[in-house]
């Protein structure tokens, strides 16, 4: 006697099996390469076309990447469009090592429009500023180690 087996012609999706944590972890890692390798090859190539004597390439990155944030919220997050993990993928990933200033820019953005332009003002020149100096802090210390 021979025993039939039903095969199923649905397709399992191996990603949607995992654990939520980790699928989000998959995500953000998955658009972080993307991200960086832009802006690593755009700050090489602005470089190349307009000198070094101005950050170009950091500066056009910046303020993409800001645009491109405040399209992708209010075009996908405020309607709900696309999967989790793709939002993270994308606004997390991909946008978070191509420029963090655009998150930065959403921050300050969400600050205002929740009634608190006073805040969003500290943490937007307030972030600049220690920034700065998270920054001369970090070198004198490498430089002590020296």
């Amino acid at each position: 006697m021979h025993r039939r087996v039903a095969i199923s012609k649905t397709k399992v999706n191996p990603f949607a099996t995992l654990d939520p944590t980790l699928r989000s972890a998959i995500a953000i890692s998955l658009g972080a390469i993307p991200g960086a390798l832009s802006r690593y090859y755009l700050t090489l190539l602005f470089a190349r076309w307009f000198g070094i004597q101005f950050p170009y390439g950091t500066f056009f990155i910046n303020i993409t990447g800001a645009m491109v944030m405040g399209f992708f919220v209010t075009f996908f997050l405020e309607r709900s469009i696309g999967t989790p993990e793709l939002r993270l993928f994308f606004a997390v990933g991909f946008l978070g090592s191509y420029t963090t200033f655009s998150t930065y820019a959403l921050e300050t953005s969400v600050l205002v429009k929740s009634g608190n332009p006073s805040l969003a003002l500290l943490y937007g020149l307030g972030s600049a500023a220690i920034g700065c100096l998270g920054l001369e802090l970090g070198s004198f210390l490498a430089r002590k180690l020296s």
